[in-house]
């Protein structure tokens, strides 16, 4: 009786178990760029990626491309990728690498109408289209696994792909973004900055993650400080260069193997081309001198150049409610989820804006 009952504990935990490996990946790889195919060649053998795993498709390596190039030029190519090696189901996880273009160009608006959204997060549906569903390319549609956090994310459950991204300013960052995720261990602790003024919505979020954190092992600051130069981080939730208190760029953090970061920013990922270290954030959206790809915002990939392991952004405007919810990521992340479905399980939306930078395999593992 002991022994049945342990095999179907095992039966019923196995889909959870086997999402933790490179069987269960689709790599995105963009021939046309070399540094798509160096990222590939790297990842691959160190999460046991197979072959058949591996998607290469061609288009040029630019950052924002239109609505018919992206369907004809990744959608459509990677949807074949899965097909024809009879991965639709058994892949949990696409990574898109740099060189993959970023983000679908339209026309902009409310959660309701816009249409621009992320290539990651378009491509997050494509399991529901191999199935026949149909979606209206305007507007956000409602993420099903968001705050599911005591679900395994599985297939058909939850009829969407975990899109992730292996990307960053440079190659150099990238290596060391896949080097730290499989030296990730779960110690550390998670910081936690609130914005002053205080923002009713975003604020209670981060002060939710606190609740939900190992007391011992989180940091909140309500004050009107910014935190730098904290040690030990492996976690970091703030309002980023929303905070008007924010005057460094730069956080000076110890950032440990695996720590990964959310900011309510809002097109902290509208670019992985790097300004110059003389560049830093500005109020002001009307001094061209200030601008870095047409904004005066942070950047996410800021955060994996300091040292970060995982981070996530948006293209363009999410709005706080698009933003990764730091009282979901932050707690699964610490209890042994992986990367992908931490960040999954705290956006509420796809076909909008978000973008998820990291190796979603992963894992701090259990504490």
């Amino acid at each position: 009786m002991v022994k049945a009952l342990l095999v179907l504990l095992l039966l019923l935990a196995a889909p959870f178990l086997q999402a933790q490996t490179g069987e269960n990946v689709l790599l995105v790889v963009n021939r046309q760029d070399p540094l798509s195919r160096q990222i590939a060649e790297y990842y691959a053998p160190r999460r046991a990626v197979p072959a058949a795993n591996i998607c290469t498709l061609s288009t040029a390596p630019v950052e924002e491309i239109s609505w018919k190039i992206y369907q004809e030029q990744i959608e459509q190519p990677v949807a074949d990728c899965l097909t024809k090696a009879g991965l639709r189901e058994k892949v949990l996880y696409i990574v898109t690498t740099a060189g993959v273009p970023l983000k679908v160009a339209g026309s902009a608006g409310s959660l309701a109408e816009a249409e621009q959204s992320s290539v990651d997060s378009e491509l997050t549906l494509l399991y529901g289209k191999l199935k026949g569903a149909k979606f209206e390319r305007k507007g956000a549609l409602v993420n099903p696994f968001f705050g599911k956090r005591d679900v395994p994310f599985r297939h058909p459950q939850f009829p969407i792909y975990l899109v992730t991204r292996l990307a960053a300013y440079n190659w150099t960052d990238v290596k060391a973004m896949i080097d730290r995720s499989l030296a990730a261990r779960n110690r550390g602790r998670v910081f936690l900055d609130l914005r002053s003024p205080d923002n009713d919505e975003g604020n209670n979020w981060l002060r939710d993650a606190a609740t939900l954190l190992p007391r011992d092992r989180v940091s909140i600051d309500e004050s009107i400080y910014v935190l730098y130069n904290m040690k030990e981080v492996i976690g970091y939730a703030s309002w980023g260069s929303n905070d008007k208190n924010r005057k460094k760029r730069w956080l000076g953090f110890e950032w440990l193997p695996g720590a990964i970061a959310t900011e309510y920013v809002s097109t902290n990922m509208r670019t992985l081309k790097q300004p110059p270290d003389s560049w830093t954030y500005s109020t002001s959206w009307s001094d061209a001198g200030q601008l870095w790809a047409d904004s005066p915002q942070g950047l996410s990939a800021d955060l994996i150049h300091e040292g970060a392991t995982g981070a996530s952004g948006n293209v363009y405007e999410p709005f706080v409610v698009g933003c990764a919810r730091p009282d979901y990521v932050l707690p699964a992340y610490l209890e042994g989820r992986n990367l992908a479905e931490s960040f999954y399980l705290g956006l509420q939306f796809l076909s909008w804006q978000g973008v998820v930078l990291g190796d979603p395999l992963c894992s701090l593992g259990k504490p």
